[in-house]
């Protein structure tokens, strides 16, 4: 068998040069951590961390005719309502689905005009993607140029210091970015003649921005922000961090058999204008079938919670899609989809290894700027 050579970031010197542990992940080489992923994800809820996210994929779709075709391509190819995006700088969090409302892909839209919007998705995921929404541009003849810019890098930049750090670091950014709110996003001149986008469309449960740049910069910037304090981190922060804010991962809570509806995503879908999109019509016919719940584990010492355990509840029996020890808590916790009818507060049994073992179900999120949102008693 032969083995396919992972890729790398523009970042992967200055990893090695930070003796990261680096691993395989969605096919690309990434730092797991630089030593102790414990105090990464500290430094993100306290201070401010950033990640080597360049392995996602960013997609831009323009209307080279200037007829706002690019919107209308949106519309039909997205769960979620790009008409919710009004003004340039604006983003919105989407799920594209195949036509049975399974997930193909999550993913974040920002809006620069209606001929001009930038996606980016997830690694996994970047390839299908882009070839998918080519075959809905010739399918139905919108004529987009639809282009995978695989000549950018992304680093996020998460904490409640991190936008100070970024504007210490690149100064020219601070006129441009200071009065952002979330899910919007500026683009400013930046180190030569490149251009830098700022967004804060975070997945951390913190502020912060992600940074999308020209790779030829890449180093220069990450460079920039180590001085002004911001702490590099890995995969595994970047885990447990947004298991703590409930925030999904495609290929755990959701993938191309399992609906938004069922993955805690029903905000993110507009079934109620007249729009049509694809997978709509599967979504009304099914509903939600599944609760999407969290769990904390109420038997210390018993083990963490992890993927694909049973749940076992009075209604059937669940499973866990995503498990970990939370550091903010101090106890396991994990989301898990099970049969609708759970509800906050009960208590459920978890199959860990050959023990049963109690957890409590909770409301997501667990944790968000730094607060905890449940109550950590047994």
């Amino acid at each position: 068998m032969f083995m396919t050579e992972l890729q790398k970031t523009p970042l992967y010197a200055a990893h090695c040069a930070l003796d990261a542990r680096l691993a395989g992940f969605s096919g690309w080489m990434m730092p797991l951590h630089y030593g102790s992923q414990l105090d990464e994800h500290r430094a993100v809820r306290a201070d401010a961390g950033m990640f080597d996210v360049s392995h996602m994929g960013v997609i831009d779709l323009r209307d080279p005719d200037g007829l706002g075709r690019a919107r209308a391509f949106l519309r039909r190819a997205l769960a979620n309502n790009v008409d919710k995006l009004k003004s340039s700088g604006r983003a919105l969090y989407t799920c594209m689905l195949n036509p049975d409302g399974g997930v193909r892909d999550d993913l974040l839209v920002y809006f620069f005009n209606d001929d001009f919007f930038r996606l980016v998705v997830n690694a996994t995921t970047a390839e299908k993607d882009s070839a998918w929404l080519n075959q809905l541009n010739t399918e139905k003849e919108y004529g987009l140029t639809i282009v995978p810019r695989r000549d950018l890098a992304i680093i996020a930049v998460q904490g409640p210091n991190a936008r100070a750090k970024v504007w210490r670091a690149l100064p020219k950014t601070r006129a441009a970015s200071e009065t952002l709110t979330p899910f919007s996003f500026a683009v400013v001149p930046e180190l030569s003649e490149d251009e830098l986008m700022l967004a804060r469309t975070g997945y951390s449960g913190e502020d912060g921005f992600e940074l999308i740049i020209a790779q030829s910069t890449a180093e220069p910037v990450w460079t920039a922000l180590c001085a002004a304090g911001a702490r590099p981190c890995g995969l595994g922060a970047r885990d447990t961090l947004r298991i703590e804010a409930g925030m999904n991962l495609y290929g755990q809570e959701m993938d191309e058999q399992t609906s938004p509806l069922d993955s805690g995503l029903g905000w993110s879908v507009d079934l109620q204008s007249e729009r049509d999109f694809i997978g709509k019509s599967a979504l009304l016919r099914d509903g939600c079938r599944a609760a999407f719940v969290g769990l904390v584990l109420c038997d210390a010492g018993s083990g963490i919670l992890r993927t694909h355990q049973p749940v076992l509840t009075a209604y059937g029996q669940g499973e866990i899609t995503s498990g970990t020890f939370s550091p903010t808590l101090q106890q396991s916790i994990a989301f898990a989809r099970v049969p609708r009818g759970v509800k906050a507060g009960e208590i459920v049994q978890v199959r860990i290894r050959n023990k049963i073992c109690s957890a409590r179900v909770v409301t997501l999120p667990f944790v968000r700027h730094g607060k905890v949102l449940v109550n950590k008693e047994n």
